[in-house]
């Protein structure tokens, strides 16, 4: 008699109605200003990829250096350069063609703004829609505009409610201590989930032979491996107070995520999916799918037969 081999474990994950092959989404900001580098992405592995933030009118953003890598991840202050709503509409006008679903993602100053750019959006085929209310160094934007407070986090999420029936993700600040305060005014507003988190910071690293910052805009954002422990414990936060709230919803887990064992560390915590985006940098465009079979594997080795299993197996 043959015997059979063990199934693989199961690592597909269904996130708000969307049929993800694997949990690892490309994060936004990453590779995602084309339609051409999306497809690339769905060729790589990913299970679904989310766009570059999209404002409604262009930008141009701060001036370079915008990026530096560090000893323990990477320090960035782009400032949301992009084409604008109208040429984005333009680029990704049948995104729902593509094999891996693929979300959105809408930036503005005020709640209309950020309506404004999902009402265009949205008939192009998004499967979701990422709205991030948690950018550390953009003036007029996230942190910096006061939109990481229950209450603006509510209005700008319910104005969005009202431009889309496509599902929503509110991306979250990992700055800010109370962040299951701001997920459940996020699901309050309409949200169908959240994403955490965004960038830690701002942080700055200083060039000592210039005697200035390395950054043109002195400060950015931190990601990569010295931000997983925060996300980690932000996305059991965020678990913790929907637990407690007995509200259900799922969450996408952001931050140094770069092989398997941090995507399942992520899903232990209380996520649904995962999002990768430094680790493009390390690892090369074909990261994503390294992670989810570096994931499946250390399933089997683990005897976990799907993340079913194991999401949220920390929470109290």
């Amino acid at each position: 008699m043959t015997k059979q081999r063990p199934h693989k474990p199961d690592i597909s994950v269904n996130l708000c109605g969307m049929a993800l092959r694997n949990p690892i989404i490309m994060a936004s900001g990453i590779l995602g200003v084309s339609r051409e580098l999306l497809v690339r992405v769905a060729e790589c592995g990913a299970g679904a990829a989310t766009i570059k933030s999209v404002s409604p009118e262009p930008r141009e953003g701060h001036r370079n250096p915008t990026v530096i890598a560090y000893e323990a991840g990477m320090l960035n202050a782009v400032g949301y350069s992009n084409a604008g709503v109208e040429e984005a509409s333009r680029e990704f006008h049948d995104v729902g063609e593509l094999p891996i679903p693929i979300i959105a993602s809408a930036i503005g100053h005020e709640a209309d703004e950020f309506a404004e750019v999902a009402a265009k959006l949205m008939p192009c085929g998004f499967a979701a829609l990422e709205i991030p209310l948690s950018c550390p160094h953009t003036p007029g934007y996230g942190v910096l505009a006061g939109h990481s407070t229950p209450e603006a986090t509510e209005r700008i999420t319910r104005a969005v409610r009202a431009a889309t029936e496509r599902p929503i993700f509110v991306k979250l600040s990992p700055s800010i201590p109370a962040i299951g305060e701001l997920a459940l005014a996020a699901l309050e507003g309409g949200a169908d989930g959240i994403s955490a988190v965004n960038s830690l910071g701002p942080g700055m690293i200083i060039d000592v032979e210039a005697r200035e910052p390395v950054l043109d805009f002195k400060v950015g954002g931190v990601s990569g491996p010295a931000l997983r422990p925060i996300a980690v414990r932000c996305v059991y936060d965020v678990a913790t107070a929907l637990r407690k709230a007995d509200v259900e919803a799922p969450i996408i887990g952001i931050g140094g995520v770069t092989n398997g064992r941090d995507a399942l560390e992520m899903i232990m915590a209380g996520a649904t999916a995962v999002g990768v985006g430094t680790a493009v940098y390390s690892r090369g465009i074909e990261v994503f799918g390294k992670i989810a079979d570096e994931l499946q594997a250390l399933c089997g080795r683990l005897g976990i037969a799907s993340l079913a299993e194991v999401r949220g197996a920390v929470l109290d």
